[in-house]
């Protein structure tokens, strides 16, 4: 059964755990939609479905053609990120009269554990860093030529509101659940839906009171980790910095399209305590987790998008 992390937070009585996953999910518009499935083990071996096989129309007494379908098999391992948070005992019993210090400090580390997750949602590549889990970059491997990846010319060009209805229409099987993109992106969007006085771009809250946009119905989602600087040769990135470039991904969330993995207990917060070498008090919070995509055709790549 997959669970958001917001919904797997509902089932913890850990209050300080409660506040960690909502300041981790409130600002990350994938952690608010993405559900994750919990592994019994330490990784997952999945079938991604490439092709679908041949279906035809027969004669009596014709030869039947048997054809199958194709499938790529995919291990992926849970990946262990995290990190501790330690506070002065001096300064907890001096400063601690205006503001809760230890919740202050483990608030900012959830946050910089959330922006981890971010970043590595979009460039992890195991294969550069086997620390890391594979990201949506790899995922969709916008560096090859397919039917998911659709490019802004050759080198790139301007986003047009026409290749972002293509981008929606290469997420097979439904709509997309979101549109991730950079902030100068979700600009240039906006400047679009002015000039052409469209109508499908609305506004609309989330769960946590935040207004968010959506197009087409889609809601509009911000990584401040997408890079505006990315090479476009013949129409497929080669580089992530050196150029003008940005990326938009269309991505379905679901235990049969993009989802997350994760442990037992999805996040925790660990109270370590108290410190031998200096005076103060550690928290650990860490969460064991990994991205499945269960179909290729679930998520799409705008590449190329210049200014």
């Amino acid at each position: 059964m997959a669970l958001t992390l917001s919904e797997a937070a509902k089932l913890s009585n850990d209050m300080l755990l409660q506040g960690v996953v909502e300041t981790i999910i409130k600002d990350s518009p994938v952690l608010q939609r993405m559900p994750f499935i919990e592994l019994a083990g330490n990784g997952l071996t999945y079938n991604q479905e490439k092709t679908l096989p041949d279906v035809d129309f027969y004669d009596v007494g014709d030869t039947w053609d048997e054809s199958t379908p194709t499938f790529e098999q995919i291990t992926t391992t849970l990946k262990i990120m995290g990190g501790d948070a330690d506070v002065d005992n001096f300064l907890k019993a001096t400063r601690s009269n205006l503001q809760d210090l230890e919740t202050a400090i483990i608030e900012l580390k959830a946050k910089a554990l959330k922006d981890k997750f971010e970043e590595t949602f979009i460039y992890g590549n195991s294969a550069t860093n086997s620390k890391q889990f594979d990201g949506l970059k790899k995922l969709v491997d916008t560096t090859s030529a397919s039917d998911q990846v659709i490019a802004m010319g050759a080198t790139g060009d301007t986003l047009s509101l026409d290749k972002l209805d293509e981008l929606i229409d290469a997420v097979k099987g439904g709509k997309p659940d979101i549109l991730l993109m950079s902030r100068r992106t979700r600009r240039k969007l906006n400047a679009l839906v002015r000039a052409a006085n469209s109508g499908l771009m609305v506004t609309d809250r989330d769960s946590f009171g935040n207004f968010i946009q959506l197009w087409d119905s889609i809601p509009i989602g911000v990584n401040d980790w997408i890079l505006d600087t990315h090479v476009l040769e013949s129409s497929l990135e080669t580089a992530t910095t050196g150029g003008s470039c940005s990326t938009i991904y269309a991505l379905q969330f679901g235990e049969g399209a993009l989802c997350g993995l994760t442990s037992p207990g999805h996040l925790t917060v660990e109270p370590v305590g108290q410190l031998e070498t200096k005076d103060a008090s550690r928290t650990r919070i860490k969460w064991y987790c990994s991205l499945a995509l269960f179909s290729s055709v679930k998520a799409a790549a705008l590449i190329g998008v210049t200014d």
